[in-house]
């Protein structure tokens, strides 16, 4: 999932899709575990958009938190 797409999606969304991701992981290293899968690379992908998401996430909360700090600053 690409940037642009992830800054688009709601933060309840984000932390929607953001499980739906981790769980598909999951199932992906447990399954290459057993058998070797058609592409790893798919696992590469996946910890990256999942990295993705945090940081979106991540951005979204220290925006809030300066908002809230500017806002008790000036008063």
């Amino acid at each position: 999932m690409k940037q642009e797409v992830i800054r688009e999606l709601s933060t309840a969304e984000l932390l929607e899709r953001l499980d739906e991701e981790r769980k598909q992981l999951i199932k992906l290293k447990l399954n290459h575990a057993v058998s070797p899968l058609e592409n790893p690379n798919k696992i590469k992908t996946y910890r990256r958009t999942i990295a993705r998401m945090v940081t979106e996430l991540r951005s979204r909360q220290l925006k809030d938190a300066a908002k809230v700090s500017a806002t008790v600053n000036k008063q």
